[in-house]
């Protein structure tokens, strides 16, 4: 049975004045707010277009030089968070590195990925692992492995950062180390881990690994195309994202590292997909083509090379503009986690599209 009280309100104030003198408070007076029906993001749907950004990033690489900047990133701040974040939970930015230049060996214990946008080579060397980066390419560093970044072409390198850093910093976690020279020595073979494990189904024997995330830290554009091109013609794909793929940790088949899961996906021509949303945050690289994605009553109108995002718990769909090309989609979230805690759900739409 419910109980009441006829305390007065100066009695009830003199009390909570009282527990704030042993850094106490009342949970029955938030407990609206720490428990909500539904999660609200403070994230705001947005998009960051490349024809903007891109000058700028060559306007970074004129005024700002590899001894003044450890890495010369254009961080990707949603408007929504008064923070270093693109979603909740993650990260993105525009990193340029000029010909010639080497960005400096370090690491850290968030994790990062590099989508690569526009280069005519130059390389990411993991862990001694010297890795080549050409456009559409996704490389790996994971939680903790050295890596410095160099260009030996005649033209500027771009690509798409993604880390888990937002995540990181919330579990006060974040550790960091500079290599002891600038540039770390090549140990290993040129793209060892795609010579080990970039054979899809096949993987050496006598190899063992006790790491959490994907021995394979390159996976190279022209082994997604195919793959992306060789199963759009043999299948319906999923109503809410069209042709969609996970990038896998060959080791296990789950997501390539533990905080971060990537996918790429195809909106064949013309493909409109339906609406639904996910406790997980995503942040979408535009690979190719043009079209519309609508997040929570937002439209966003992207093309390529842009970078868009979708909070969590947001309706989101997306549609093909082109009748006759298709649309490539590459994105990266925070599922991992979510799922692990038992906290990532899906739901589709009521009305089927916003």
């Amino acid at each position: 049975m419910l109980s009441t009280s006829a305390t007065t309100a100066e009695t009830l104030e003199r009390f909570y004045q009282d527990l704030r003198g042993y850094s106490a408070s009342p949970l029955w007076l938030v407990q609206e707010e720490a428990l909500v029906a539904e999660p609200k993001s403070k994230a705001l749907p947005h998009l960051w277009r490349w024809r903007e950004l891109q000058p700028q990033a060559l306007r970074a690489g004129d005024l700002i030089g590899t001894a003044d900047a450890e890495r010369r990133v254009l961080m990707l701040l949603n408007p929504g968070l008064n923070r270093m974040a693109t979603t909740n939970s993650m990260f993105a930015g525009l990193q340029i590195v000029m010909p010639g230049e080497a960005a400096r060996a370090h690491r850290h214990t968030p994790a990062a990925l590099r989508f690569i946008i526009d280069s005519q080579g130059g390389s990411t060397t993991v862990n001694g692992d010297r890795i080549p980066m050409f456009p559409g390419d996704l490389v790996l560093t994971p939680n903790w492995t050295w890596h410095d970044h160099a260009n030996d072409t005649a033209d500027p390198i771009i690509w798409l950062d993604g880390l888990d850093i937002p995540l990181v910093h919330l579990l006060e976690a974040v550790y960091y180390e500079p290599y002891p020279e600038d540039v770390q020595p090549v140990t290993q073979p040129t793209d060892s881990s795609l010579a080990r494990y970039g054979a899809g189904s096949l993987r050496p024997v006598w190899e063992t690994s006790g790491a959490a995330h994907s021995p394979l830290l390159h996976y190279p554009w022209t082994q997604t195309w195919a793959a992306l091109q060789r199963l759009a013609p043999e299948v319906d794909g999923s109503p809410f994202d069209g042709v969609i793929m996970e990038y896998a940790n060959p080791n296990t088949g789950g997501p390539v590292m533990p905080t971060i899961a990537c996918h790429i996906q195809m909106l064949r021509p013309g493909e409109s997909t339906k609406a639904h949303r996910h406790t997980a945050g995503a942040i979408y690289h535009v690979v190719q083509g043009r079209g519309r994605s609508i997040v929570n009553g937002h439209p966003l109108e992207w093309e390529d090379k842009d970078v868009f995002c979708v909070p969590g718990w947001n309706y989101h769909e997306h549609a093909n503009a082109s009748t006759t090309d298709p649309a490539v989609l590459f994105s990266f979230t925070e599922a991992p986690v979510l799922r692990a805690l038992s906290l990532l759900r899906e739901q589709p739409h009521p009305q089927g599209h916003q």
